[in-house]
């Protein structure tokens, strides 16, 4: 059931997360309230919404594939280095933020936390992702609307958003008019072909470890 912490609506697993009016200040509240250390939050134009996140095994095992299948496709691209974060906040101040399922950096210069920081990365002072990707389950119509038009804002150059229930995943690249356009070949993963990754959850019913290594074998013949 949605609960209330202090000022904020709290949304709980497996609940849609209702959105509510804020300013960057609440948001920075919520990131600093310690009941919220596990929520995954978000902002822009003027919203917040609080999800709780600890989603169940079937969110978990998209997840974890994909951090498999970066692996995967990095062990072929020798000397290329690469940093995969799950569910690490990104922010722009006064512009937006997000805490993406997946956020991937490819090459060096990637955000390197200090000591006394805040646990977020910002933009304005570390690089920009090249990936972001959303595993939507409940959320779906948000990763596609609301989150969609966060990530252009915040410049990521490619977003991922993998559709659970419809087995499939949609990619988009960011545009020089600052949208994005939905693409069938990824540019962050260059040449890997969207679809590949749409067919690759269709064996998740046989486990993520099985479903990576068909990938493996495909991604072998491009």
């Amino acid at each position: 059931m949605t609960s209330t912490t202090a000022k904020f609506i709290v949304s709980q697993v497996g609940e849609i997360p209702q959105s509510q009016a804020a300013t960057w200040e609440d948001y920075v509240a919520a990131c600093e309230d310690p009941s919220l250390e596990e929520a995954r939050i978000f902002f822009y134009e003027g919203y917040l919404w609080i999800d709780m996140g600890n989603e169940g095994p079937q969110h978990a095992r998209f997840n974890d594939l994909f951090t498999i299948i970066f692996f995967v496709w990095f062990t072929t691209k020798i000397g290329q280095t690469f940093d995969s974060l799950s569910g690490c906040v990104i922010e722009k101040p006064k512009v937006g933020a997000g805490a993406p399922d997946k956020v991937l950096y490819i090459g060096g210069d990637f955000h390197q936390w200090q000591k006394g920081e805040p646990r977020r990365i910002n933009l304005n002072q570390s690089r920009v992702p090249d990936l972001v990707g959303e595993i939507a389950d409940t959320t779906l119509a948000s990763d596609l609307d609301e989150k969609k038009r966060l990530y252009a804002a915040l410049g990521i150059p490619e977003y991922w958003v993998v559709d659970i229930k419809g087995e499939r995943v949609l990619a988009f690249r960011l545009q020089e008019n600052g949208k994005y356009q939905e693409c069938e070949i990824s540019g962050a993963l260059e040449g890997l072909p969207i679809a590949l990754l749409s067919e690759t959850l269709k064996l998740l019913n046989e486990g993520n470890g099985t479903a990576a290594m068909w990938f493996a074998q495909q991604i072998g013949k491009l």
